[in-house]
């Protein structure tokens, strides 16, 4: 693997974003930073996308948010709801396809 930076594609934040928020509340900036750990670096999440999908995903009840406190500071709490569960799931399907038509063109094989 190389150690790149990678441009997320358009539509993977809000997977991305449900996926890392699917096993536990964190606020924004926990959820951009698990983001990062989990892709190795690759991906960074930057405060002017973060905060418009968090809201777009709010506005869509696929997370639900509540405030509570970080660092002695007040923060707002993300957590997927029932109908965002389903939606992961449901991205988390389309994008394996995705995945598997690409590399069937390419001629890799997906382990």
């Amino acid at each position: 693997m190389t150690d790149t930076k990678h441009e997320l594609m358009q539509g993977t934040l809000d997977l991305l974003i449900l996926k890392v928020l699917s096993g536990e509340k964190l606020h924004g900036w926990d959820a951009a930073k698990r983001i990062q750990l989990l892709s190795g670096d690759r991906f960074l999440i930057k405060q002017g996308s973060l905060y418009p999908a968090l809201h777009r995903l709010e506005q869509k009840a696929w997370i639900e948010a509540e405030w509570g406190v970080s660092k002695g500071r007040s923060a707002k709490f993300y957590q997927v709801t029932e109908s965002g569960h389903q939606q992961l799931e449901a991205e988390t399907s389309r994008w394996e396809s995705f995945v598997e038509s690409v590399a069937m063109i390419l001629g890799k094989k997906i382990v």
